[in-house]
């Protein structure tokens, strides 16, 4: 079941804790992707906060936000590129997506199989894109005073083996979110030594989101290709006797 966009909202733009949880994981986007210049980025779920750093230099920015969550206009301040859909019918041509971001999107989700599969198809040859979820080790996922508590949470493997399933190949992970899921004082302070601390971590523990990049998987045509044969236009006209002029 997808969270309501106001508790989004409010979570990560209100509290103290999601905006520090909202710097950690985007800290973490643009260490695997510092730009995207002339590229279209698509953030489904609630991905929003994590794309501003592309709008000065992308081609396209789009914030799709499913049906039962809700939509929101975002950017502040600027036109809006938020945009209501149905999780598994986006409206976006095929193939219009270089890069894709899903955040409180596929753990939520009541068909996460039909919505890999829209992503597929949404995002273009060569595009790749970044889950965000809980991660099932993490301390994140085990507290419901945060996002990252609801909707089913993912070992590394799990998230690998679904998205292998529907054509999509892993590339690299990375964790976050190693600061306790508290708003109190003294971890609020402390938060920025757990996230140092922890990305020298092994992946399984203590990072309360993985973080997956994958591409998209591209397969050659099958079957043998077959020339069609043209008949040479001198034995096609074998047979036929050359006219013989009538005389005058």
């Amino acid at each position: 079941m997808h969270l309501d966009v106001l508790d989004l909202k409010t979570f990560y733009y209100r509290s103290q804790l999601g905006r520090a949880a909202q710097a950690a994981v985007r800290g973490k986007l643009l260490q695997m992707w510092p730009e995207a210049e002339r590229q279209t980025v698509v953030g489904f779920g609630f991905a929003v906060p994590l794309l501003r750093p592309y709008l000065a230099d992308a081609r396209r920015v789009i914030g799709l936000m499913p049906g039962p969550q809700g939509v929101m206009a975002w950017p502040a301040g600027m036109p809006n590129v938020s945009v209501l859909c149905d999780e598994t019918a986006w409206p976006l041509d095929t193939g219009v997506a270089d890069k894709l971001v899903m955040m409180h999107g596929l753990e939520t989700s009541e068909r996460p199989s039909e919505l890999l599969s829209e992503a597929h198809r949404v995002l273009g040859p060569g595009g790749r894109m970044i889950l965000v979820v809980p991660n099932r080790a993490g301390l994140w996922s085990r507290r419901d005073r945060t996002p990252f508590g609801y909707g089913r949470p993912y070992t590394l493997g799990q998230l690998e083996a679904q998205v292998k399933q529907h054509g999509f190949v892993p590339e690299r992970h990375l964790t976050t979110l190693y600061q306790p899921p508290s708003a109190k004082r003294v971890w609020r302070k402390t938060a920025p030594v757990f996230e140092r601390i922890g990305s020298q971590m092994p992946v399984g523990m203590a990072g309360g989101a993985i973080m997956l990049e994958v591409s998209k998987q591209v397969y050659a045509p099958r079957g043998t290709a077959t020339k069609d044969k043209v008949k040479s236009r001198l034995k096609a006209l074998d047979g036929i006797a050359r006219p013989v002029p009538k005389p005058v």
